[in-house]
């Protein structure tokens, strides 16, 4: 399965830096969050290889769920799937946007495949075992290295969002006495934690679960934990909920080692 996910990240990160390159058409959601051209043809490239070797598991895709097509998946495994993870990185003409693909089971991401087109890396994990991998120019993938969470030292190093940071997660470094931290865009945040380059991502602003489902498997295959300001750990498959959206995360807390 892997393997297919793989391809398929790689397939629609083409097409993306093809539109990247060119220039994307920039619409806007009812929420007023953008949306372009390249989300859209990405996720079709996604959902054509997941239904052609998955057929019987279904798909929660960001732009799909926008357009009102959810599937049925109480009890189920399933796969969610952001085609183009941080929309306004790629507008913004930053390079750290990402494809993402995920499994869940049972609530919890047991594979997933975070692809960075425009850096050239390519993270993967299943088994309990996270992968790093560089994909070159003509994507081809080179071999790949097993990536893990550094043990915490006294001096804590975090990742913020760069374009959703917010007053609580100022304070939430001050209260931690953490002063060094880098603005990261996407999803690379949970796989920085998982290869060892950082310590915490605290995310006190709001995400959907197709934005963290692949990081996070990724990064608890490299020892990492994502929790909640309850401490439990993040849930995915989430409806019904009663003061948020179907597939909403609450605030939460990624970190290695500790």
């Amino acid at each position: 399965m892997l393997d297919i996910l793989k391809k398929s990240a790689i397939a629609a990160g083409r097409a993306i830096l093809d539109i990247y390159h060119s220039g994307p058409e920039v619409l806007y959601k009812p929420d007023c969050s953008p949306v372009t051209d390249a989300d859209e043809c990405a996720e079709r490239i996604i959902l054509a290889d997941l239904a052609a070797a998955f057929p019987d598991i279904p798909v929660v895709a960001e732009e799909s769920v926008a357009a009102g097509s959810i599937p049925e998946i109480a009890g189920k495994s399933f796969f969610l799937v952001d085609p183009l993870d941080g929309t306004k990185e790629f507008i913004g003409r930053h390079n750290d946007f990402t494809v993402n693909i995920a499994l869940i089971e049972n609530g919890a991401p047991v594979a997933g495949v975070v692809y960075a087109p425009a850096l050239g890396i390519l993270y993967a994990a299943s088994g309990g075992k996270a992968l790093k991998s560089v994909v070159s120019e003509t994507f081809l993938v080179e071999p790949e290295t097993v990536i893990g969470c550094r043990i915490r030292g006294d001096r804590l190093v975090a990742l913020a969002s760069r374009s959703h940071n917010s007053t609580e997660t100022v304070a939430y470094l001050a209260e931690h006495g953490i002063t060094d931290y880098e603005a990261v865009g996407s999803s690379l945040k949970f796989c920085l934690l998982a290869e060892g380059v950082a310590d915490v991502y605290p995310r006190f602003s709001r995400t959907m679960e197709w934005d963290t489902a692949a990081g996070d498997a990724i990064l608890r295959a490299a020892g990492g934990e994502t929790l909640t300001m309850e401490g439990t750990p993040l849930t995915y498959g989430k409806r019904n909920q009663k003061n948020d959206s179907d597939f909403a995360n609450p605030w939460f807390v990624s970190r290695g080692k500790v």
